[in-house]
């Protein structure tokens, strides 16, 4: 979901973070692709969003309030480019489609608002989605990639994994499951339409 369909803005959040609760910690825990500390096990589902919030707040500005934490966070989070949206409708007419998103508790309502509010809402985009912290697995760990595999039910040669991190691609690749890396920041259709094209399959209109 990151960084492929949903803009990031890292320095963003971390800016929130110290200026709205005083947490400095943030800088050591996030990441582009592979958060660490607290904020992995927040991913990884080994970490409940309350006791991640309690974890903050103790060391931020004194009377801090959770809903804080919850913004602050949010600010990851920029939004999908409109031509993102139309491709996805377009490929949902023709492709099951699927989100394989590290990801969390915190960050997933707002998440999802964004594709409302872009006319995409995920539950009619999406045949399922696969979430870290409800699989308790991360990309790239192999058993995330098996699990979906797995839980899709196809020949993993008939699916195509897309994802800004070339470290979790290569995690999919050596797990059975075809591959692409994506470059935030340049045409996405593009690269989808190159790859569809290089296996014998047009995509038109996007």
């Amino acid at each position: 979901m990151g960084g492929v369909l949903v803009d990031l803005d890292i320095e963003g959040c971390k800016d929130a973070f110290k200026r709205m609760l005083g947490y400095y910690a943030i800088d050591d825990l996030i990441d582009p692709c592979h958060q660490k500390g607290i904020y992995g096990d927040l991913e990884e589902g080994t970490l409940s969003a309350e006791e991640f919030r309690r974890i903050v707040l103790a060391q931020s500005h004194p009377g801090s309030e959770p809903h804080l934490v919850d913004e602050a966070m949010w600010h990851i989070l920029i939004g999908i480019s409109p031509y993102k949206v139309d491709m996805l409708k377009k490929l949902s007419e023709s492709y099951e489609l699927y989100l394989l998103s590290n990801n969390n508790p915190i960050c997933m309502p707002r998440s999802r608002r964004i594709f409302e509010e872009a006319g995409a809402p995920l539950e009619k985009i999406f045949k399922k989605c696969f979430l870290s912290y409800e699989m308790q697995a991360l990309k790239p760990s192999e058993s995330f990639y098996k699990s979906v595999i797995e839980q899709i039910g196809l020949p993993s040669d008939q699916m195509l994994f897309i994802d800004d991190s070339q470290k979790n691609v290569d995690g999919a690749i050596a797990a059975g499951l075809p591959s692409v890396y994506y470059e935030p920041g340049t045409d996405l259709s593009e690269l989808i339409a190159e790859v569809l094209e290089d296996d014998g399959v047009k995509m038109e209109g996007c």
